[in-house]
């Protein structure tokens, strides 16, 4: 590995056709084409967390993605979870304790199917991605197989050093080392241990570079040119940011939700169930602060199907999924080209000091 930042970034750019060492987190239903078309645009990487999305519908943000810009992007999955353990008798409290937030809730709403996960594997490798990301574990052996053989390169997330070793000894091209500050979705590999190892990024990042062969990518709480250039002199070869670009225009995203970002403190974010039954960090609302005095969530993905009539219906921030990391209060409401591009020159200022 180049022994400098600036060298480690010229590097790591070289190989993934970019000209700034910044990529967009790949956020499942907050990722629109005109994001990622944006970053890419202005020299990073664009990103589409797929989650939420049929094999027809990656086919559509891909074409949407390539009719407006050139630029590279990676498309990222969950690894899914085992089955998770049912208890009609709890779902049933959950069910009337969200019943106070919104809209009644059935016990049929918790039926929610997720989408095919094979399928969406397919669709993913016949969009021809530069990068296919992960999050909540490692791919399928053939799966990384079929990646080599066409020449995808696989960026595994990380929340601990033995995660980045496992997805280091099962083929990952680079790692994406995940903060506890970060927004949304904790990446841990089992559900369970997401509350066990809220890391700092500034105590994981070094741990991962000095363990790992591989380039390393920074994420959690990067939101300014501070940010970049400290994750670049702790090793990383480039970072990756999710709330810092949230407000950028093109991400169009609800205004309650936009407004608690910009007035956030650290503080006034949480770690929570409270949605999906995985472990998130969320803007700090009424429903989260009740949701820890109220029965424990259901696991994934069925706290996620019943508390949908909710999400989907607020209007309030306080009923609102308002994911956010611990540095919101740092993003700007600019566009997401010149925001890199200023977050970039930034970093070079200080790491050229």
């Amino acid at each position: 590995m180049s022994s400098t930042p600036l060298e480690r970034v010229a590097a790591f750019c070289e190989a993934y056709d970019l000209q700034i060492p910044i990529l967009l987190a790949p956020m499942a239903g907050a990722c629109p084409p005109s994001l990622s078309i944006a970053v890419a645009n202005g020299g990073g990487m664009g990103a589409c967390g797929c989650l939420l999305m049929k094999p027809e519908q990656i086919t559509n943000w891909t074409q949407q993605m390539r009719a407006s810009s050139n630029g590279a992007f990676q498309l990222n999955l969950w690894i899914p979870d085992p089955e998770p353990v049912r208890d009609a008798d709890h779902e049933a409290k959950v069910r009337a304790f969200l019943g106070q937030w919104g809209p009644e809730v059935s016990p049929e709403d918790a039926e929610g199917s997720l989408e095919d996960f094979d399928a969406q594997c397919d669709a993913m490798l016949a969009a021809g991605p530069h990068v296919i990301s992960s999050i909540m574990g490692v791919y399928p052996a053939p799966f990384v197989a079929r990646m080599q053989e066409r020449g995808v390169k696989w960026f595994a997330t990380v929340t601990s050093v033995t995660e980045a070793l496992a997805a280091e000894a099962a083929g990952a091209d680079v790692i994406v080392a995940q903060g506890m500050e970060a927004g949304g979705h904790r990446g841990s590999f089992s559900a369970e241990d997401a509350s066990r190892s809220l890391i700092g990024l500034f105590a994981l990042l070094p741990a991962v570079v000095d363990a790992v062969k591989v380039p390393v990518v920074a994420t959690g709480g990067i939101a300014d040119g501070r940010g970049v250039a400290a994750a670049l002199l702790l090793g990383a070869s480039a970072v990756q940011i999710g709330t810092g670009l949230l407000r950028a225009p093109e991400a169009g995203i609800a205004s309650p939700w936009a407004d608690a970002i910009s007035a956030a403190l650290p503080e006034d974010t949480v770690p929570t169930r409270a949605f999906s039954g995985r472990l998130g960090r969320s803007i700090r609302t009424a429903y989260t602060e009740a949701a820890e005095e109220g029965p424990k969530p259901a696991p994934y993905p069925i706290q996620r199907n019943i508390t949908k009539a909710m999400r989907t219906s607020a209007t309030e921030i306080d009923m609102m999924q308002a994911w956010a990391g611990q540095s919101a209060g740092l993003a700007r409401a600019e566009p997401a080209t010149k925001l890199i591009i200023d977050l970039w020159n930034d970093a070079k200022k200080l790491l050229r000091q």
